[in-house]
């Protein structure tokens, strides 16, 4: 099975297009190595998936024949240990830097907001 239509398959992109556009550009590798979207793949094969921010490792444990439903398409591979603790340090920093970030108490009255209007209108 063709690496963008397995991508498309397990659910890691909404459609196929947007799979070989990822592969094409690098964001998928298969056994570390950079692929082509044509590029067959087998049964334990292990892909570097890069969705944004994050990159997922997974290895391939079926070739679906068709897109079905997402429980299903799970079955088509298992991420590894590392890649989940690592996704899961990330979403943690995430939260972190949001709560500290600075924010309001309130939304600003008549007053502020024609402050902050014309702060911006200075800066721009």
């Amino acid at each position: 099975m063709r690496i963008d239509k397995w991508l498309w398959c397990a659910r890691f992109y909404k459609s196929r297009a947007q799979a070989t556009t990822a592969v094409s550009g690098g964001k998928v590798h298969v056994n570390g190595e950079r692929v082509k979207p044509s590029r067959a793949l087998a049964i334990g094969d292990t892909l570097t998936i890069t969705l944004g921010p994050q990159s997922r490792e997974v290895h391939v444990r079926g070739l679906p024949e068709r897109r079905g439903p997402a429980a299903e398409a799970q079955r088509a591979y298992e991420e590894t240990a590392e890649s989940i603790a690592r996704r899961e340090y990330l979403r943690q920093q995430h939260a972190l830097a949001a709560a500290a970030a600075p924010r309001p108490h309130s939304r600003p009255d008549k007053r502020e907001r024609r402050l902050l209007q014309r702060l911006h209108r200075r800066q721009g």
